[in-house]
């Protein structure tokens, strides 16, 4: 048996090619269901690690990932959901993946192999930065550039996988180890190695992001209202957090450009589009400070 986790063969599954669709269903939902209470046992460490990326965040750094495969795959997808969600530049949140840009969609043979590409790749960081390594072996020589260069540099790291013994947990300044145990089909690391990294990719972004006032409550308030769904998103969050009519709240927004927190302050605060931009910046953005200092409860 392989030394890898991820390698191990699964008893559950042993008589999947002779099961029914439906039990081929079952089956995989079963190990499914195991992933988030696999993530949950990493509640901490994914926490510290939130606070990490949030505090480097306001240090003007930014959150790159690196993975080869399914694992850099799910980094770019993350990195690249973060900007019409929060509109954070495209440089704040990056992605890169082992063998480039074609890796993204076809397989780059030996790439993750290579210890010299993630070196390179990583040649990006900076001292302010957060790397997040990203594999459910933890092995990738790719990786370990990256990790080589990150120290080199004096960025934080943080590495996330499914295999404590994998070479990343000893090299990462934070380790996040997701132990989802074998897979459906042995080695398919795609699968629930795959759901623990999506939804700890998810915690990482999202809650770094909130931490830094991108959202006010649940609301997503730097949102950018590029089509008609997320121009009548924006209308509704405006409508109910300024607590005025669907066409008022449209009205503000077509004043402010679009600019969602601007419109709810010139709304709650009764300001002109530049004082409530101004204060804004002053507030770093933070429209739960802003409102609370004006409007103390």
């Amino acid at each position: 048996m392989s030394d890898i986790i991820t390698e191990y063969r699964n008893e559950n599954t042993k008589d999947i090619d002779i099961l029914s669709t439906s039990e081929i269903v079952k089956k995989m939902n079963d190990e499914d269901k195991l992933v988030a209470l696999a993530v949950e046992a990493e509640s901490e460490n994914i926490a510290a690690a939130i606070d990490i990326i949030a505090k480097q965040f306001l240090r003007g750094g930014r959150l790159i990932y690196f993975g080869a495969g399914t694992s850099g795959r799910l980094g770019i997808l993350d990195a690249s959901e973060c900007p019409p969600t929060f509109s954070v530049s495209y440089d704040m949140v990056q992605g890169f993946i082992s063998g480039g840009d074609k890796a993204v969609k076809h397989s780059v043979e030996g790439a993750e192999d290579n210890f010299n590409f993630g070196y390179d790749d990583a040649k990006v960081l900076k001292k302010e930065d957060v790397a997040v390594v990203i594999s459910a072996s933890g092995n990738p020589k790719y990786l370990l550039g990256v990790l080589q260069r990150a120290e080199e540099v004096g960025c934080k790291t943080i590495g996330v996988t499914c295999n404590s013994k994998g070479k990343i947990a000893e090299e990462a300044g934070l380790v996040i180890c997701v132990e989802v145990g074998p897979e459906v089909i042995a080695g398919s690391s795609r699968l629930k190695a795959g759901t623990a990294q999506k939804m700890i990719l998810n915690m990482l972004s999202t809650g770094s992001m909130i931490k830094i006032g991108k959202t006010y409550e649940n609301f997503m308030i730097d949102l950018q209202p590029v089509n008609e769904k997320l121009k009548d998103r924006a209308i509704r969050i405006v409508a109910q957090i300024a607590q005025v009519s669907h066409s008022d709240a449209l009205q503000s927004l077509l004043k402010c450009d679009w600019e969602i927190k601007t419109a709810i302050v010139v709304l709650k605060l009764e300001y002109d589009v530049v004082k409530a931009r101004e204060e804004l910046k002053k507030h770093r953005g933070v429209l739960r400070k802003l409102l609370y200092e004006k409007q103390p409860v």
